[in-house]
């Protein structure tokens, strides 16, 4: 029985993925189950430095000129991908609101769900509940408008269990509580 749960599970997934791959991206992420989570462009360095402030950019790691670079062009991308105007969700640190208002979508909204816990990992499991539930509240508000959030590694691979590159997406079909389903990797153009 166990037995027979794991092959229909396992197959629901294959099938569930098979179907993502077939999805353009536009057509996914106005579609009500799927979400765009971006990671910040290259920000030279790793972590931020002691004592940052999130309200001064000057004491945090920032993007780069190819980073703001990497973000228009990534910008220019998700337009001829289809996606002209989407909702945009930002971290509070500077390079992922630098990055997500230069994707030049719409207005950048900051949400506390897509900030770093990587000073504090034992922060992981409710930054990533938090970030489920947020998503389960855009999809009922906003089930045909685009999704794009823009976080850190540490909140995308603990969501979707994907490591991903600065600048990388990743497309997540979510259930209607906004748990990660399946996911498709785009790395950055």
């Amino acid at each position: 029985m166990k037995s027979l749960f794991l092959s229909l599970t396992t197959l629901l997934f294959l099938q569930s993925t098979a179907t993502l791959a077939q999805l353009p991206l536009a057509d996914a992420l106005k579609d009500g189950q799927h979400v765009l989570l971006m990671r910040h462009a290259d920000a030279p360095g790793y972590g931020d430095p002691a004592g940052y402030q999130l309200n001064q950019c000057a004491t945090q790691r920032n993007l780069g000129e190819y980073g703001r670079k990497q973000a228009k062009a990534t910008g220019v991308w998700l337009t001829t991908q289809g996606i002209d105007q989407a909702k945009v969700f930002s971290s509070s640190w500077c390079r992922c609101l630098d990055t997500a208002t230069l994707l030049d979508k719409g207005a950048v909204i900051k949400e506390a769900a897509l900030g770093s816990f990587f000073d504090d990992m034992s922060q992981s499991k409710k930054q990533t509940h938090d970030l489920a539930k947020l998503i389960a509240q855009e999809q009922r508000n906003h089930p045909n408008t685009p999704i794009i959030m823009v976080t850190h590694h540490v909140n995308i691979q603990s969501f979707t269990g994907t490591v991903v590159n600065s600048g990388d997406m990743v497309l997540v079909k979510v259930d209607r509580n906004g748990k990660a389903l399946s996911h498709k990797l785009y790395p950055s153009p």
